[in-house]
């Protein structure tokens, strides 16, 4: 796969973008995860509002060979309604927190989604056939009198318009304290986990009232909580193995087979902080928001809010790459700090073939990070640049002095246009970007 940008490699261009264009975004249509199925046929979204939308991959057409196919909607339904929890006086919002699918296994697709308490299995079906001919209904539904039936018809299967159907087919409630923030499905494709602040617990699929509480760091008095969990992820290939981040910006790799609690880790892994560069913001910065393996399972990448760090699972103490995202903003900070934008929590993804990674920022810019060649890139998703195969312009952030014509000074940057959610074709080069209440999708343009 080629680099991110530039030289003899491809550039990336506008593909779609899907959304209202409207400058009054209603908080429900704010868009809180994205996430491509393992075959990237299928893309879905979960937003604040609670909503699953599905866009599916549509053939290129022989008209047009030079375009990849579209995405286009498959499904949309309501996965998470707003509940009250009585007894703690609590309300329980219905965001979708993550969705995670599973590998598809036959004609129907399943994924997981999640708001902060309870978490559903959904089957995603396509019926396209109805029966007709019923022995003791008439076809608009009335029941026949069985006295009046003089000989018996063997229903038959007619076509009709294509109906996707999403059913939920398991609900895992009630096992959750604290906030759910990561859902991860295990690579024996039975079981799977899911964490919050304090606890993460297993799940088998089947089994909806009861999970295995495999982590739990909730302090006898909670006066003592010094760190909380912030992200958590199985291995690929490893169903034993899972690693966990903290706000103390560590990272502990479990291995189920050692014990049934796995309050005690089997590696560490954590960057010595330099004493120079400390100040009262270290703490808030270093918090991971995102961890995830490559797909090879050699690696993991961790997200915290200025870099991106790669780790080498056979190495704790340092990590093999890091990746300053907007090291531009570490002037910044009091005042990231006095409008909560520095508590913002930014995803990152890995393309197919982990040679590169993908992470946002402000001002909708997301950053690219080729692996092989150490080029990164600053790209821009924006409604400007949304022609049909317009390609997408590198941006550039000046931090004093004298400005150059096609940079942005960091003075000028929109803190509330922020790409959180971010998420690459497993095969090819396609990524998901979510800007707000917009999903921007775009694909490499080959030179």
């Amino acid at each position: 796969m080629a680099g991110v940008a530039g030289g003899n490699d491809f550039q990336w261009c506008f593909s779609q973008v899907k959304g209202a264009i409207d400058e009054d975004v209603a908080e429900a249509d704010i868009i809180s995860t994205v996430e491509f199925n393992y075959s990237g046929e299928l893309l879905a979204t979960g937003d604040k509002g609670g909503r699953v939308v599905i866009f599916q991959h549509e053939q290129e057409s022989k008209n047009r060979p030079h375009l990849r196919g579209e995405y286009n909607v498959y499904s949309t339904f309501q996965s998470h309604e707003p509940e009250f929890d009585y007894l703690k006086s609590l309300e329980i919002e219905e965001k979708i927190n993550k969705i995670r699918w599973l590998p598809q296994q036959n004609a129907a697709h399943f994924l997981l989604s999640t708001n902060d308490k309870t978490i559903k299995l959904w089957k995603i079906s396509e019926r396209d056939k109805r029966a007709e001919g019923y022995n003791l209904k008439y076809e608009d539904g009335r029941l026949i009198d069985p006295f009046r039936i003089t000989s018996l018809r063997v229903p038959v299967l007619m076509p009709m318009d294509l109906m996707v159907e999403a059913s939920p087919r398991r609900i895992f409630a009630n096992a959750h304290t604290y906030h759910i923030n990561s859902i991860s499905v295990n690579s024996d494709h039975e079981t799977y986990l899911s964490a919050d602040d304090l606890r993460i617990n297993l799940w088998h699929l089947e089994i909806t009232d009861r999970s295995f509480n495999i982590v739990d760091i909730k302090p006898a008095n909670m006066e003592e909580l010094t760190e909380v969990i912030t992200a958590a992820e199985c291995h690929p290939h490893q169903c034993n193995v899972f690693v966990y981040s903290s706000s103390k910006g560590t990272i502990r790799l479990c291995d189920m087979r050692a014990a049934a609690l796995c309050d005690r880790h089997s590696k560490f892994f954590e960057e010595p902080e330099d004493p120079s560069s400390r100040s009262f913001f270290s703490e808030i910065i270093s918090s991971i928001s995102d961890v995830k393996f490559s797909h090879s399972g050699r690696y993991m990448m961790t997200r915290d809010y200025l870099s991106v760090k790669v780790w080498d699972l056979n190495m704790e103490n340092r990590p093999v790459e890091t990746y300053q995202v907007h090291e531009y903003l570490r002037s910044k900070l009091c005042s990231l700090y006095e409008n909560d934008c520095i508590f913002d929590k930014f995803e990152c993804c890995w393309n197919g073939s982990d040679s590169a990674i993908m992470t946002g920022s402000y001002n909708n810019f997301f950053r690219m990070f080729d692996r092989n060649t150490r080029r990164d890139i600053t790209l821009e998703a924006s409604r400007e640049s949304s022609k049909p195969r317009a390609t997408l312009k590198p941006r550039k952030v000046s931090t004093g002095g004298k400005r150059k014509k096609d940079e942005i000074s960091v003075d000028s940057l929109d803190f509330n246009k922020k790409i959180l959610h971010t998420a690459w074709h497993p095969k090819e080069n396609v990524i998901a970007v979510a800007a707000t209440n917009n999903l921007y999708i775009f694909q490499d343009k080959i030179n």
